[in-house]
Parts: C-alpha cells; sequence; structure tokens
C-alpha cells in the first residue's frame, strides 16, 4: 500500500536517505527538519503517516504528537528515535504513538513497520460490526459507537481488537500480543501493552474500572468476550 508520509527528521543526510527508500516504494514523502514546518506540512500535505523524530531543533517530537492526539488527529505515528531506554519507548506509545523504532536501525525493519501501519491505516481490519449491549465497535471503520457518544479507533488500537476479535472467548497471551502486533520479544516491555490497553478500554468500555468486552486474565493476558456476551 502506498501513501503520502511525512518525515519528520533534523538530520539531513539521514532524511535523504529514508525518503530516497520510501520513494521507491511508492510512497510520496515530504520532509520537515523541524516542529514548526512539520505542522504546516500536516495542514498541506496531509499525510497518512508520520515519521517523527523527537529530538527536533525547536522543540520535543513528543509535544508535537501528544498535540496531535489532543486535537484528536488519528493518522498513524511512528516515533523514530535515539533515545532507546524502554521509559522512552513507553511514553511514547502511551502518548498515542502507533510504532517505536529506535536508532540505529535496519532499514528493512524500517521499511516493514511503515507497511503495517500503512495497512493498518487503510482498514486492514476488516471485521463486521460487533455488538456489546449498548456499545458497537466498528473495527474497519475503527469507531466505537455507545448510545451517548463516539470514539475513534487508532489503526493500531482497531488491530489489537481485530486480533482478540480472532481469538474470541481465548486468553490471548501478552507475549503473543507484543510479538505479532508490536513485534516486541522483551518481556520487560509489557507495560507498553498495559498503557496502550488502558487507553483502549477507556474507549470501548462502559466502565473502564470494570471491563466487560475486553477482560484482564490475571498472570495470563487477555479475553475478548464473545459479542451479545
Amino acid at each position: 500500500m502506498t501513501a503520502k508520509v511525512l518525515l519528520v527528521e533534523d538530520d539531513a543526510a539521514l532524511a535523504r536517505g529514508l525518503a530516497f527508500n520510501l520513494e521507491a516504494d511508492g510512497h510520496q514523502v515530504e520532509h520537515a527538519a523541524d516542529c514548526a514546518s512539520a505542522r504546516a506540512s500536516l495542514a498541506s500535505f496531509d499525510p497518512a503517516l508520520v515519521v517523527l523524530d523527537l529530538n527536533l531543533p525547536d522543540g520535543d517530537g513528543l509535544d508535537l504528537l501528544r498535540e496531535l492526539r489532543a486535537a484528536g488527529d488519528q493518522r498513524a505515528v511512528l516515533c523514530l528515535s535515539a533515545r532507546g531506554q524502554e521509559m522512552d519507548q513507553v511514553m511514547g506509545l502511551g502518548l498515542g504513538a502507533d510504532d517505536y523504532v529506535t536508532k540505529p536501525f535496519a532499514l528493512a525493519l524500517l521499511r516493514a513497520r511503515i507497511d503495517a501501519l500503512l495497512r493498518r491505516a487503510g482498514g486492514g481490519a476488516s471485521l463486521e460490526v460487533l455488538s456489546y449491549g449498548e456499545v458497537r465497535l466498528d473495527l474497519a471503520g475503527r469507531r466505537v459507537h455507545h448510545t451517548d457518544r463516539e470514539e475513534e479507533l487508532t489503526p493500531l488500537e482497531a488491530e489489537v481488537l481485530a486480533y482478540l476479535a480472532a481469538r474470541v472467548g481465548q486468553v490471548v497471551e501478552r507475549a503473543a500480543l507484543l510479538k505479532d502486533i508490536w513485534g516486541v520479544r522483551q518481556a520487560g516491555t509489557t507495560r507498553t501493552l498495559d498503557n496502550h490497553m488502558a487507553r483502549l478500554r477507556k474507549k470501548i468500555e462502559l466502565d473502564p474500572s470494570d471491563p466487560r468486552i475486553v477482560v484482564t486474565v490475571t498472570g495470563a493476558g487477555y479475553r475478548m468476550a464473545a459479542p451479545g456476551a
């Protein structure tokens, strides 16, 4: 799937190399070297995906990410940063990033992650609407319909739900979710999953403190209830 990609990166040489390879994959790429130009490009270029460096000359990329999500902008964002500590990754993902790749990175890995994000954004999870009483989950449309409100799902949130829905009633281990959705194999990154699940439950559950749709199975993982249950 090809798409518009905004590359926010202040390292000119790295940006040129990434742009060359992404354009070779068929994507239309625009480059922004700082937060100010990135904001302008978001409005004029309207990318489907933002590849976002965090250490920018006029600010922190996380602040830009925070602005996007606070404004309800759910386009895919991949953080690309030399900040490789687990806490930095947890913070980025917790603020709404769909993926996080640390520098230095393998180009093939980055391209694969970008392809996966664009498939999610393109509606790769094409399940029917799932009804849970007053809550309806439209995974293809990435919407959650409550009687009094609607919530928009990020591509990653929709993929997590689709993954669980394909195994409805079964216990899905945390390690399996981390490996198959995030491509993460280190057990120490489970806080990433906890953070995302907490955000997801705020959107889908009537009472996030007492979840009925996606239930925690203590010591194991998560189980998605059958629709209509």
